[in-house]
């Protein structure tokens, strides 16, 4: 995201503390907020998908095999709360 869409997402929202904004403004505002939480997010993921850890006996893995699939119960509780899969 470009200096100059990070400065007007700042000043619609020191406006928007003002009084209320125009719809153009608020969708406006809306639009670059959504594009700003979606660069966030993939670098974010980008960053989470490179990271390694590493145990006290040296050993290392990604941090993304630590990922937990969406598998849900039937009554919608989580199945696998508190496991972490095998290393090897």
């Amino acid at each position: 995201m470009k200096k100059d869409q990070i400065e007007r997402i700042n000043a619609l929202a020191r406006k928007a503390k003002q009084g209320p904004l125009t719809p153009e403004e608020a969708a406006e505002q809306k639009a670059l907020r959504e594009e700003y939480l979606r660069e966030f997010r993939a670098q974010f993921q980008s960053m989470l998908d490179h990271t390694v850890i590493q145990d006290p006996d040296g050993s290392r893995y990604p941090l993304n095999t630590l990922r937990k699939p969406d598998r849900k119960a039937e009554d919608g509780a989580d199945t696998d709360a508190g496991s972490k899969p095998p290393r090897g």
